[in-house]
């Protein structure tokens, strides 16, 4: 199975959000379609922050939370706020491992209030 089948990433607008859904593998093979499609992206004007909807994702290794870290220099660089969901128990515990965690503003669904 390629990189492809393996992980995709959606985009979508909220109220006043644009929402990166991912699902799959975030690893090394797949973290450029993340890079790419927020590249691609462009916020409306009434968009204050990106969400990355980490709901879908089932797995993330090093590369993938590059990534991640890359994407949310890359929105606050823009001015706005940056959050992720909650992801599965993997992704989640090598956040946590990792402390990234901390560096991170959590929500539980995409449309959730910023705290």
């Amino acid at each position: 199975m390629s990189a492809h089948n393996r992980f995709r990433v959606g985009a979508r607008h909220g109220r006043d959000r644009l929402i990166l859904e991912l699902q799959g593998e975030l690893d090394m093979a797949s973290a450029h379609l993340l890079d790419e499609t927020l590249a691609g992206a462009s916020p409306k004007d009434s968009c204050e922050a990106v969400v990355l909807d980490l709901a879908g994702v089932q797995f993330a290794d090093s590369t993938g939370l590059k990534a991640i870290f890359r994407a949310r220099k890359t929105v606050l660089d823009q001015g706005l706020r940056f959050a992720v969901t909650e992801s599965s128990p993997q992704v989640q515990r090598l956040l946590k491992l990792t402390r990234l965690d901390e560096h991170l503003e959590t929500i539980e669904a995409p449309e959730s209030e910023l705290g």
